[in-house]
């Protein structure tokens, strides 16, 4: 039985009271939980939800003092977000795991570890290696040679291609492609000739892919998402392209072939990279930025296309919004010169 008191243990909490012996069932935004659910409030901008809250307990800031009376139970930890999401993956996953193989196209050369589930449906080719306790859902393909590391899910309808390897504790969305050719053609005789793209793809540990993304194979060597980066849904990562550690690409991103992105990245919805370029660490790209260029200083904040400076950017914008005025006073002045000349 999980209560309010055994949550405070495990995250290593302060509760208050201290006898609250409140049970936790379920999880819930503060606006609509229960006398058994349990909330988290750590945005100011939420505070007086956390009063008019029914939650039976509530994760709040180290230190914080409630300046009206709650009626919920409340667990003060440094990081509450970070607590409340650690709590979720503990007692309140949806994707419980599951063991068992199911699949009966599984060839005879693959190697699989132990407490895998492979769903009935799941298509795993020669040579391929799955980690333990992986989870691959029906519609997975999984391609010759592939190496899954321990403790990955596959979500319906992924496809790995042929030679990929990807980490552990990576989480890929349904529908997503790794390994899929690079956009590589070449010029001959006014058409278009494929390119072989013989690399493959390498996703690093704790990397997480939303759904129908798309991760090209290198055309020679590697793509490579590197540890920690978390892709969005409908991100595109062409061939050669390489993703620095714990980079955030947002929804609709696109990164054109051989670019290397630096580590700590932040890229808004939309954002579209240029090939052949090199983005230093900890560059901010704000929603529909486009980069055309080097980034070679770290810690940039950015938006617009070209991506510039975002104080610049807005400066630029406001001006913009001026020019009918302004080009009203040009129209007013050549009046004023006509009407002087006249008067000579």
């Amino acid at each position: 039985m999980l209560t309010a008191t055994l949550i405070a243990q495990e995250i290593g909490g302060t509760i208050s009271p201290k006898n609250a012996d409140v049970i936790i069932n379920n999880a819930a935004k503060l606006e609509e939980g229960g006398a058994n659910s349990l909330g988290f409030f750590s945005n100011p901008k939420y505070e007086q939800s956390l009063y008019h809250t029914q939650c039976g307990a509530v994760i709040v800031p180290q230190g914080f003092v409630p300046q009206q009376s709650v009626s919920c139970v409340l667990i003060e930890h440094a990081n509450p977000y970070f607590a409340f999401c650690t709590v979720l993956t503990r007692h309140f996953n949806p994707n419980i795991h599951r063991t068992g193989i199911e699949s009966q196209h599984i060839h005879p050369t693959a190697k699989i570890g132990q407490n895998v589930h492979i769903a009935s449906t799941a298509y795993i080719e020669e040579g391929a290696q799955i980690g333990d306790n992986c989870i691959l859902y029906p519609g997975v393909y999984v391609g010759r040679n592939v190496v899954l590391g321990h403790n990955t899910l596959l979500y319906p309808n992924v496809t790995i291609y042929a030679d990929c390897l990807i980490g552990n504790h990576c989480v890929i969305q349904a529908g997503s492609v790794i390994g899929g050719d690079g956009f590589g053609f070449a010029p001959v005789n006014g058409k278009y000739m494929k390119i072989p793209q013989i690399g493959h793809v390498v996703i690093e540990d704790h990397v997480e892919i939303g759904s129908n993304c798309s991760i090209d194979r290198a055309t020679m060597g590697s793509t490579v998402i590197k540890t920690g980066t978390k892709l969005d849904n409908l991100v595109q990562i062409a061939h050669n392209v390489e993703v620095g550690e714990h980079s955030v690409l947002a929804a609709q991103t696109g990164i054109a072939g051989s670019t290397k992105v630096g580590a700590y990245a932040q890229f808004g919805g939309q954002v579209g990279v240029a090939g052949h370029l090199t983005i230093a660490p900890h560059t901010s790209v704000g929603g529909q930025g486009g980069i055309t260029g080097n980034i070679t200083e770290p810690h940039q904040k950015l938006t617009g296309t070209p991506a510039t400076d975002v104080r610049s950017y807005l400066k630029s914008v406001a001006s913009t919004r001026r020019i009918p005025e302004l080009l009203k006073a040009i129209e007013e002045i050549k009046l004023e010169i006509v009407r002087l000349k006249s008067e000579e």
